[in-house]
Order: structure tokens, then C-alpha cells, then sequence
């Protein structure tokens, strides 16, 4: 039955012979039975619904707080209670009793006292045993946002207008309940007080985002295709409209800031991505290094490097600035949070330990970029130092540097929030692309994507452009967006599996998707110059060769190369990992006048090897092809027994 509680603050409920009934307090007055809709006036609405169990009868109590605009609350335990549909609450708690349907529940069974406000306090009254009714244990908890000690609980909230109970959303609070409970033991694990205050601050932050991945999932929120729009010609400009400008004096308001948390695991690395070699012996970091301190020295600026590392990688990072140390640049370094791994059965935290293995910990996506520079201080510290504006890219972008023009667009249009977008290709299906969403600009992942529209997201001729992670952003406005209304960035579900074969989920987020929360936000058309990154050993094939030559840290495509094209370049599982890689090619064939190339299988190649047109070489299953050292291959595929085939 739904009730409408009448200016109440505080019911018990019991079962008699005619059924469930509630108790509430109206005033100074004591009330019994279902008060009739007199008044909708500061109403409280409470279900309470019996059920049959094969021990007797059950009785669960619903109940809405009374906190800000939607509503969450803790389940007493996690029995599984069939309910109603339709409303965002539920079961504070359920009493069972093995007896008949005209037994009497002591009364009061229990007591929910609702007080408007942050806090909520809450005392469960029951009885010790069913014979005793004047028998009761007292539970109280302070239910607060601010800590995750274990004696937290999941913050309430509420939704209006709504008249059903939602079972999903019912143990979605049992699932937060149960994840806050764990991140609490998580955190008491803690020795050190300092270290236990930021850990607590860090948990705080990833039950945040695990809240928030309940609430999507209870109602089963996803992007409304059919509201999705290209987006406006104002919102995407072409960079062959930005006047060239050379006027450094605009860079000493410019602070780059390269997300280096990735290891590289794809391409067989155990350590910092950035430390890989990929052209004349430097690294991804050496390259970055030299650009700012070309940009520095050239210019009399003080343009800072700011790398955002993760837990794998932020040791590595250290050690290996220290031989920067006498360049003429600032580098500063922050750490990305550390969030733990969710078991996806019981969805829970994988580690019990705040010590406990790297394997069980995952950096949350490089949308954490916003919260991390802001806890960490690097935010504020940039601010007084008179920077502006933050130039974001990712450390193995080879084609992401500083550009005066892009930042003289930015000031002159005030925009708080600039992303790179290129061209797409048939490569390219998979990145996220910016769209009109209701006349705003958003970012959409293919992980938003729903499965029935995943070919239309990858249709080129709808979605023309995609992200390159090249963000720039307003530091002032960032600290306000931060400070007012906070970052609520779509969530991405990672699945993965641990090496044990343990099924887990990691939730992440895109920095571009805070496009969203800026003014005057727009992207920018740029040349595919800008988006060379190397996420597999096919681009690296492509750094290291002669289309490209290195002056001041950036790659410059060689004169030679017809048309200024790239050319497409796929290598097979056998040149996976970069061991193999390097095993594999004696010296980097010339492939300057090359169009694709393609290999598989056990393949080799000789010193001084020469590629051009399209070279497809095949090497089945239990054969190897050795290329010979000065072999010039044009337009021909190569298989497994030697044949030479004109194309």
C-alpha cells in the first residue's frame, strides 16, 4: 500500500491480524491505518509492503529521505525483496518472523527518524528475539559525505513525483551500501594519518563515480540518438581560418601539460610509455623536452611541462627527469588517482589493503585530469604564477606542439575550452567525435554508443571528425567550474579480466567530455599533422622511418614524400610487442615511396630493404619468410612459397 505521510517525522510499522499497517506522528497526535491524500502539503511519501516468505511473513518498510533532489538510500541488508516498479527508493529494512499470517509483529518494529539537512541520523529499533517485544537493539549512524571511515553511509537524496518502487534501483543501494562499507575498511588500513586523509579523499572521489554508475545503470540512462545533430559550423573551425600569428609574448601565459600515465602494455612495456625510444635514439619525453626548451629559449618565455602521472608510472617519470635537470625548463609532476578495481559479480573492491598489489588498482582515465590537478595543488599553483591557459595532449601524440595560433583564437574568443578534431578515416571509426546534443556541444564516446547504433557511429559520412585529445583550457575557468559546479564526466565501463581470469569493470572518464561545462567551448578543424600517435608498433614503423626527420624535438615530414600523405601501414600479431618489433626489422626498410603495406605471419627483413606502391607479404601457418638484405619491393605481394606476383 502507498501512503501519504502527513508533515511526519518519524513512523514504525508492524503486521497485525488485518495486515500491514503504520504508525506515524502527526503533530502531538498518534496515528494508525492509511491516511487518506488530504494533503499534498510537505507530504512524505512511504510504501510499505508484505510479503510471503516459506518461513512466514515479511515485512519491509520503504522510505524517501528528505536530502536535496534525488533519491538514494541504504538497504539494512541485502535480501532480495520483490516490489512494486516505477519509483528511485529503497528497503530500509525487513523483518522476517517464522509464523502465521495472524501473528502480531511487535510494534514498534521500527523507527525512522527523517531530518532535513546534509546529515542524515537514523535508529533502527529491533527486537532481539520475536517473544520479547519490549526487547530492542539500538543502531545509530551518522550518515555523512565528507569521509568514508567505516562508520559512513550512502549519502540520500530524492526524486519527486514519482508513485512506484524500482527494484533495480533497490539494490542499487545495497550495492553502494556494500561498496562503502568496503572502501571504509580500505581506508582504515591507513597508518599514517596524512597519507589516510588523501587516501580518504581519493575513495571519496571513486564512490562518487561508482554512485553515479549505479544511479546511469538503474535507469538505464543512454544518449537519445535520435537528439544527436552534426555539429554547427560556429562550433567547429577550420584552422585554415586562423590568421598565422608569431607574437610569443603570449606564451609566457601558456603552462603544456602531458598525460604520461600510460604504460604501454600493448605493445609488450612494463614500464612509462614516454621512456620508449621512437626516433634517433630519444624518447616520447626527450622529444617533449626539446620542444619546450626550443620554445623556451627561442622565444624568452617560461612556458612550464607539467606530466600528469599514474601509480605505474610516476616512479619511472622521476628517475628519468632527473637528466633534464640542467635544460632551461620548469618540469612538474602530479599524480592521477588510483582507484580500485570492482569485482563485476559482487561489485566490489578487488584489493582489501590500501598497500595491496598494483594489479588490483587502476588510473581512472585521463578525465581524472581535472580532480587530480586540482587536489594535488599543480591548479592553483599555475594561477599564481600568471598562467592562463594549459595546453593538453597526450605524451605519445608526436604531432601535438605548441601553437600560437590556436592560442591567440583562444584569446581573442574567450573560449574556456578548445579540442582538436581532425579529418576521420576508415582508421579512425572508433574515436570519439564532437556533437550538437539539444543545441549544446558534447563529446561522444563509442563506449555511449548503444549497440544498435554503433555502424552509424562509425559512418564517416555522418561523423566527419574526431577528438585528438589536444585540448586547451582556461586555468581561471577551470578553477570555477571545479569550485561551483564540479566535473560530472560520462562514464566509461572498461571490462577487463585480471591475469587469474577474475572478471572486473573500470570505471573511466575523457577529459574532452568536459567540453560541455565551458563557455564559448568549441572545437577546432586541425591538419592530421597534429594527431601522430603511436599506439602499436604499425605507427611506430611509421616514426622511425624516413618520412619523417626530427628538428627540435618535432617531426617534420620529409620534402621527398609526394602528396604530404602517410602511408598505411599493418603489422601482424608476430610484430605485436615491441621485443618482437625489433627483432624482426635488422634496419627500418625506406619507405618513402610507399602506399600500404601489409604483413603477416613469421616475416623478417633484411638491412637496406625498399618499399614502395603496396607490398602485401603473407607468411602462413608453420612458414617464415626471410627478406633479403637490399631487397626492393614495388606493387608486389610476397607469400608463403616465394612467389613474386605482380599486383
Amino acid at each position: 500500500m502507498l501512503l501519504d505521510i502527513v508533515g511526519t517525522r518519524s513512523f514504525s510499522a508492524y503486521k497485525g491480524e488485518r495486515g500491514a499497517r503504520v504508525h506515524w506522528q502527526d503533530g502531538d497526535r498518534d496515528m494508525l491505518g492509511e491516511p487518506g491524500p488530504s494533503s499534498r502539503r510537505a507530504s512524505r511519501r512511504f510504501a510499505v509492503e508484505k510479503s510471503r516468505t516459506n518461513t512466514g511473513a515479511a515485512l519491509t518498510i520503504w522510505t524517501i529521505s528528505e536530502e536535496n533532489s534525488a533519491t538514494t538510500l541504504a538497504n539494512e541488508n541485502s535480501n532480495n525483496t520483490s516490489s512494486p516498479t516505477g519509483i528511485f527508493f529503497e528497503p530500509e529494512r525487513e523483518e522476517e518472523y517464522a509464523c502465521g499470517s495472524s501473528s502480531r509483529v511487535p510494534s514498534p518494529q521500527i523507527h525512522i527518524h527523517i531530518r532535513p539537512g546534509l546529515k542524515r541520523h537514523r535508529t533502527v529499533q529491533s527486537p532481539v528475539t520475536p517473544s520479547s517485544p519490549s526487547s530492542f537493539t539500538t543502531i545509530s549512524r551518522m550518515i555523512s559525505s565528507k569521509t568514508l571511515l567505516p562508520t559512513s553511509d550512502s549519502a540520500s537524496s530524492r526524486v519527486r513525483g514519482a508513485s512506484h518502487i524500482d527494484f533495480k534501483t533497490a539494490t542499487t543501494g545495497v550495492a553502494a551500501k556494500a561498496m562503502r562499507n568496503e572502501l571504509g575498511r580500505l581506508v582504515a588500513s591507513v597508518q599514517d594519518p596524512a597519507t589516510k586523509k588523501a587516501f580518504d579523499t581519493e575513495m571519496q572521489s571513486f564512490f562518487d563515480l561508482f554512485t553515479r554508475y549505479l544511479t546511469q545503470r538503474a535507469k538505464n540512462e543512454e544518449i537519445v540518438w535520435d537528439r544527436i545533430k552534426s555539429p554547427a559550423p560556429e562550433q567547429i573551425v577550420p584552422y585554415d581560418t586562423l590568421p598565422k600569428v608569431n607574437d610569443p609574448s603570449f606564451l609566457n601565459k601558456l603552462a603544456v601539460l602531458k598525460v604520461n600515465g600510460g604504460l604501454g602494455t600493448s605493445m609488450g612495456m612494463t614500464g612509462a610509455k614516454s621512456a620508449l625510444e621512437v626516433k634517433d635514439d630519444m624518447t616520447f619525453l626527450d622529444l617533449t623536452v626539446r620542444q619546450i626548451e626550443h620554445l623556451n629559449t627561442t622565444h624568452r618565455v617560461d612556458v612550464p611541462l607539467i606530466l600528469m602521472t599514474s601509480f605505474n608510472t610516476h616512479d619511472d617519470t622521476l628517475r628519468i627527469i632527473k637528466k633534464y635537470a640542467n635544460q632551461q625548463l620548469r618540469i612538474t609532476t602530479f599524480n592521477q588517482s588510483r582507484y580500485p578495481r570492482i569485482h563485476k559479480e559482487t561489485m566490489l573492491p578487488l584489493p582489501k589493503n590500501a598497500d595491496d598489489d598494483k594489479s588490483l588498482w587502476y588510473p581512472p582515465g585521463h578525465g581524472d585530469l581535472y580532480n587530480a590537478i586540482t587536489q594535488s595543488g599543480v591548479l592553483d599553483q599555475l594561477i599564481a604564477e600568471g598562467k592562463e591557459y594549459i595546453f593538453v595532449s597526450n605524451s605519445d601524440n608526436l604531432g601535438a606542439v605548441v601553437n600560437q595560433s590556436i592560442l591567440k583564437h583562444m584569446i581573442d574568443t574567450q573560449a574556456e575550452f578548445i579540442m582538436e578534431v581532425t579529418d576521420k578515416t576508415k582508421a579512425d571509426v572508433k574515436g570519439g567525435t564532437l556533437i550538437d546534443y539539444d543545441g549544446n556541444i558534447r563529446l561522444l564516446e563509442i563506449a555511449q554508443v548503444p549497440s544498435e547504433h554503433l555502424e552509424d557511429f562509425k559512418a564517416i559520412r555522418k561523423f566527419k571528425i574526431f577528438n585528438t585529445n589536444n585540448l586547451w583550457i582556461n586555468l581561471k575557468a577551470l578553477k570555477r567550474v571545479m569550485e561551483e559546479e564540479g566535473m560530472e564526466l560520462e562514464i566509461i565501463v572498461n571490462p577487463k579480466n585480471t591475469d587469474d581470469g577474475t572478471p572486473v569493470l573500470q570505471l573511466e572518464t575523457a577529459c574532452g567530455a568536459a567540453i560541455k561545462h565551458f563557455r564559448n567551448a568549441h572545437g577546432i578543424n586541425v591538419p592530421r599533422s597534429r594527431f601522430l600517435p603511436v599506439k602499436s608498433c604499425s605507427d611506430l614503423l611509421l616514426i622511425k622511418s624516413d618520412i619523417y626527420s626530427i628538428q627540435h624535438g618535432q617531426l617534420v615530414m620529409n620534402e621527398n614524400r609526394l602528396f604530404g600523405t602517410i602511408p598505411v601501414i599493418k603489422l601482424g600479431d608476430h610484430f605485436k610487442k615491441i621485443q618482437q618489433f625489433q627483432k624482426r626489422f635488422k634496419k627500418i626498410p625506406t619507405v618513402i615511396e610507399l602506399d600500404h603495406l601489409t604483413v603477416t605471419g613469421d616475416v623478417y627483413f633484411g638491412r637496406n630493404v625498399t618499399l614502395r606502391g603496396t607490398v602485401i607479404v603473407v607468411a602462413n601457418e608453420g612458414q617464415r619468410i626471410d627478406i633479403p638484405d637490399g631487397c626492393i619491393l614495388e606493387n608486389r605481394l610476397l607469400s608463403g612459397n616465394l612467389n613474386m606476383i605482380d599486383l
